[in-house]
């Protein structure tokens, strides 16, 4: 099943409410948010989706330097390949954009990677889960993204979480670190019961996110996510010898080598695994797995993607049988994107389509030209 053609879509999607990290916004209702489809077609037709969502709040790519990665560089590789052999397209793709201290392009690897589990998927008739045999699972339980440091309106949306079935609650930090133990109080005060994730994006000194554990070893918070920079292992290490709030890894964790290296200078007890950063499925599953067998826990995120890269990253998530509730927040700031048929989002929770294979999403046409952009 040979590679005949690599089609690019530069998307702008509209949010419905601004998304701020400790770097800065990530999105907001004026401008929208940058993401790349794309979609690969096989000699016998069979066509598979694949989604890149870039951030430079988060990390160095852009919807411009996806495009042009993916046009200029892996096209090229690519065309002609079997669609089967994944392992050889990463080769190809690595071969043309190499690792530098962590994987190269990994946001437009994604794309490819995802795209090519889809097509293989509807060829097969089979979902993701299926490829990996594995019995799929129906749905996933979803946390509850609160970006803001407004006391007042980080209350209202812990209490719509609550009223809504929401799990749990993933709490942006990272600001001031005085006012985000308030920030943290009044939320908890709200939502008790629920899983909590408390995410500081890189946020803190040493020093801040050591006063800041304590603080949140008190009010009963469940995991710390990436207090420090993202190449600060030593200094997570750190911190881990003085709290006892388990610590978290993201924006460390890029790729199963990173992993190892977490591992190696015991730097945190879980690892947060996502579909864009770790180059695609090949990628999350791979450090999912090694995780596991090294007893760390796992922590499923996004990083606002559309509807297709959130049901791409539940199926992987259900095969790791990751039990605490996923980020995957983009519903709740996108007010629009591409996928006309998948998954239904309700009562905090994904549904997904078991009538659809490979990943279980159909493409509006129409709407993928509406938000397509130069």
């Amino acid at each position: 099943m040979k590679i005949v053609k690599i089609d690019v879509f530069p998307l702008n999607l509209p949010m419905k409410q601004n998304f701020t990290i400790s770097g800065g916004s990530v999105g907001d209702r004026q401008k929208g948010a940058p993401h790349v489809y794309i979609k690969i077609t096989a000699e016998d037709g069979t066509e598979g989706w694949g989604e890149s969502r870039p951030s430079n709040r988060w990390s160095y790519e852009t919807i411009e330097s996806v495009v042009t990665t993916i046009n200029h560089y892996f096209k090229q590789v690519l065309l002609g390949q079997n669609a089967e052999d994944i392992k050889n397209i990463h080769k190809l793709m690595n071969s043309e954009i190499k690792n530098g201290l962590t994987i190269g392009q990994p946001i437009a690897k994604a794309a490819i990677d995802t795209a090519l589990h889809d097509l293989i998927g509807k060829q097969m008739r089979k979902s993701i889960e299926e490829l990996w045999f594995t019995k799929p699972k129906d749905s996933i339980n979803l946390s509850y993204l609160i970006s803001t440091r407004n006391i007042e309106e980080a209350v209202q949306k812990a209490r719509y979480a609550l009223e809504n079935n929401y799990q749990g609650i993933d709490l942006k930090i990272g600001f001031d670190f005085k006012k985000d133990l308030e920030l943290v109080e009044a939320v908890k005060a709200i939502a008790p019961k629920l899983f909590f994730r408390v995410d500081a994006n890189q946020g803190y000194t040493l020093s801040k996110a050591i006063t800041v554990s304590k603080g949140l070893e008190k009010l009963g918070v469940d995991v710390f996510e990436q207090p420090l920079k993202a190449n600060d292992l030593l200094g997570h290490a750190e911190l881990r010898r003085k709290t006892s709030i388990p610590i978290a890894l993201d924006e460390s964790i890029w790729t199963a080598g990173d992993l190892i290296q977490a591992i190696r200078l015991e730097a945190c007890d879980t690892a947060v695994v996502k579909l864009t950063k770790m180059g695609g499925l090949t990628g999350v599953k791979m450090c999912g797995e090694i995780a596991k067998e090294a007893n760390l826990d796992l922590l499923g995120g996004g990083l606002t993607e559309s509807t297709l890269g959130l049901t791409a990253s539940a199926h992987i998530f259900n095969y790791l049988e990751i039990n605490t509730p996923v980020d995957l927040n983009g519903p709740m700031f996108l007010e629009d994107d591409p996928v006309g048929e998948g998954p239904t989002i309700k009562d905090g929770k994904v549904f997904l389509n078991k009538d659809l294979h490979g990943i279980g999403c159909l493409i509006d046409h129409q709407k993928l030209e509406k938000y397509k952009v130069e």
